[in-house]
């Protein structure tokens, strides 16, 4: 004889296979969407197979992976801009803080060693010790006001020493620039002095050269009118005095209009004509 099954025990089971099925669907559907990820642009993915990465850098795009087997970490392989200060002394001991400013990436390629090797925390463990490291070497090697006077060589200098540093480390300096430099305030003090100083000596010599170059100009000026004057006196003769005088009353008598003038007393006007007679003789 077959026994009935009561109607709420029917309906407990279905609602058990209801939510098994629900719960394996869901399972499912989260494996599925996870065994995939996608590496966004400037990006690069390292693989970690329990924990253990891939040399093979993940390349942009839609990745496949095996669930909970395998997991990605993503780094940024854009340029990435720091601004940081270091403290130094320079090579005649004088304090200096250093603002600088530097672009960097991380080698692309090269992404799953520098994660194997340092891992995430790349900034403070290496490159801050590497700016800090280099700025102090190099401001060891100037005084203070070289530092300020030869700021381009300082740059260069500072920026080699840190690419190589970086370098090991699969990390890429694009740029760096020395954005300001930081001094004791004695210090600036005694550089303004010494500024001023020079630009009072600069303006001095210039003064100098100016009044000696005037100087030149007029005694240049003088001799020529000195020579001048000697030239004209060589060429003044008495046959030329003589000639001028002639010449002189030659235009007096062109401009006569014939009329004697009238003069108290009665006394007639006397043109000298024979010495207009009296030529030189040439030979």
């Amino acid at each position: 004889m077959v026994q009935n099954l009561p109607k709420e025990s029917t309906n407990e089971d279905i609602l058990k296979k209801y939510i098994l099925y629900g719960a394996v669907s869901i399972f499912v559907l989260v494996l599925l969407f996870s065994s995939f990820y996608t590496i966004s642009a400037g990006q690069r993915g390292v693989l970690l197979t329990f924990g253990k990465p891939s040399m093979n850098a993940m390349g942009e795009g839609l990745h496949f992976k095996i669930p909970m087997v395998q997991t990605i970490q993503k780094l940024e392989v854009r340029t990435t801009k720091i601004e940081t200060n270091a403290d130094s002394a320079s090579k005649d001991l004088q304090d200096v803080q250093t603002t600088i400013a530097l672009n960097y990436h991380l080698s692309p390629g090269e992404t799953p060693k520098l994660y194997q090797e340092i891992g995430k925390a790349y900034r403070e463990r290496i490159i801050d010790p590497a700016i800090q490291e280099s700025v102090k070497a190099v401001s060891a090697q100037f005084t203070a006001e070289e530092l300020v006077t030869r700021r381009p060589e300082v740059r260069r200098g500072i920026q080699e020493f840190l690419t190589k540093r970086l370098r090991k480390y699969y990390i890429i300096v694009d740029d760096f620039n020395i954005v300001n430099f930081q001094f004791s305030e004695e210090f600036d003090k005694a550089i303004e002095q010494k500024v001023t100083a020079e630009q009072l000596k600069l303006k001095a010599e210039k003064d100098l050269e100016r009044i000696i170059v005037e100087k030149e100009q007029r005694i240049t000026q003088a001799q020529a009118e000195a020579e001048a004057l000697r030239l004209q006196k060589q060429e003044i003769t008495p046959d030329l005095i003589k000639l001028r005088q002639i010449e002189v009353q030659r235009q007096a008598i062109e401009k006569w209009d014939g009329i004697l003038p009238k003069v108290t007393g009665g006394a007639i006007p006397f043109i000298d004509i024979g010495s207009l007679e009296e030529t030189p003789a040439t030979e």
